[in-house]
């Protein structure tokens, strides 16, 4: 599941620094990669804060690096626990890739907002700020036929209760399935 963003600058940094009150800045990448650079959005004490974090995690009990969580299980998970409690922040991107096989090969879909605003993606920040892995669930009506998982999309209105939330009473967005309207489009 979700294995590449799609993170295009403009209007994306715009409408994130119009919505938030921040300078959000972030590179284009409709590519973006695990162990690639993303930018992110945390909230402390100061209000909304950038930050830049390397997508993906590798724990020394893993054959390899770990981009995603499952939202229903990020909570009690050692790995992903503290940065639940902790470290909850949002990523900002313009979409991103599924893969499906079609006809004896993979076929890409990029997903996005049917009204080109920017997705936001929940995720954790761990190992002290510097690492970003994103949360997943189960799939909408739209996006089932393509993958058993998808990004858990939080709505632009919900994204200062996503970040300040105590963590035990935050637990019950992970249960809450937002549906975001997207377009998907034939990525080949």
């Amino acid at each position: 599941m979700c294995g590449r963003m799609n993170i295009i600058d403009d209007p994306l940094a715009q409408v994130v620094s119009d919505l938030l009150g921040i300078a959000f800045t972030t590179q284009s990448n409709p590519d973006v990669r695990p162990t690639d650079r993303v930018s992110a959005v945390s909230h402390t004490e100061s209000g909304f804060e950038q930050l830049d974090l390397a997508w993906g995690i590798k724990p020394s009990w893993s054959k390899r690096v770990l981009i995603n969580a499952q939202a229903e299980t990020v909570a009690s998970k050692p790995t992903f626990r503290a940065g639940f409690e902790l470290g909850r922040v949002v990523v900002p991107c313009s979409g991103w890739y599924e893969w499906r096989e079609e006809n004896g090969k993979k076929q890409k879909y990029l997903f996005r907002s049917a009204d080109g605003s920017p997705l936001y993606m929940a995720a954790v920040a761990l190992e002290s700020n510097q690492n970003v892995v994103t949360l997943t669930t189960q799939p909408n009506s739209q996006c089932e036929p393509y993958h058993h998982r998808m990004p858990f999309l939080v709505p632009h209105y919900a994204i200062e209760a996503w970040l300040t939330t105590p963590a035990r009473e935050c637990e019950s967005f992970l249960t809450n399935q937002w549906q975001e309207e997207l377009d998907i489009i034939d990525g080949n």
